[in-house]
């Protein structure tokens, strides 16, 4: 990384229950100047907590451990409380969920340093180049067959995961974009869209009415009649968005 890639240091977090796994990019971390390791956590429920306490620019996930793996700590933060991830693990069939998830990149054990270093500058880059950006967006640029979309944010009625790509739902058209969930959803007016599942996001204008199955599953109806799902997780924060409860009497 150069020295104007970031304002300040890079401030970085380890969380990995392998102790000589984690030690090393601890170690690596330590060697560079332009990085401030804020400490190394052991625990999935330590490093959750370290997160929303130090709120570090930058966390070094490991996927798989005892309490539970790297995407439900994800999950747990939130969007509007989740730094930059770089996944750090022995298992390479995760790759795809972790870049669905917003990864910056996705380090397979053992790497080299120099895999390892060119992973680093990238993130230093990438994430320099978030903090630059508007808060909020109005617009995006779609390409499709040659040719560049602008669609206005206000028009997109849902958004949805689509391997390296997002869906976004407007009318009847569907257009691709790639881009990662949360990378477009720390773009969107959280007045405005919400995320209501891992996968999913919605306008919450054309939000029409809760459903719920009975089996402890709540789903969403949008104006067209779309249904989608709610998860448990994101429900909480749906209810915020809204001003009020989404518990639905049965």
């Amino acid at each position: 990384m150069s020295p104007d890639a970031i304002s300040g240091k890079l401030r970085a977090l380890v969380v990995d229950d392998e102790p000589l796994a984690r030690s090393n990019v601890v170690l690596l971390l330590r060697e560079n100047p332009e990085v401030e390791l804020l400490g190394e956590y052991g625990t999935a429920s330590e490093g959750l907590e370290a997160i929303r306490r130090l709120k570090p620019d930058l966390v070094f996930l490991d996927v798989r451990m005892p309490e539970c793996d790297g995407f439900d700590i994800l999950e747990m933060l939130g969007a509007d409380a989740q730094p930059s991830v770089m996944f750090v693990t022995a298992y390479d069939e995760y790759a795809l969920k972790a870049f669905e998830a917003g990864a910056l990149d996705y380090l397979l054990k053992p790497f080299s340093n120099a895999r390892f270093a060119r992973a680093l500058q990238r993130a230093g880059e990438r994430i320099a180049a978030r903090k630059g950006l508007p808060a909020r967006m109005d617009r995006i640029a779609v390409k499709t067959a040659g040719r560049v979309t602008f669609l206005n944010v206000s028009e997109i009625d849902w958004i949805e995961a689509a391997d390296y790509y997002v869906s976004l739902h407007v009318g009847r058209k569907t257009h691709l974009l790639r881009r990662s969930m949360t990378e477009l959803e720390s773009d969107l007016d959280p007045a405005r869209f919400c995320r209501i599942h891992r996968s999913t996001i919605v306008n919450l204008e054309r939000v029409r009415e809760l459903r719920f199955d009975g089996d402890g599953e709540y789903e969403i109806v949008l104006e067209d009649a779309t249904k989608l799902r709610l998860s448990r997780r994101y429900r909480k924060d749906l209810q915020s968005r809204l001003g009020q409860s989404v518990e639905v009497k049965t």
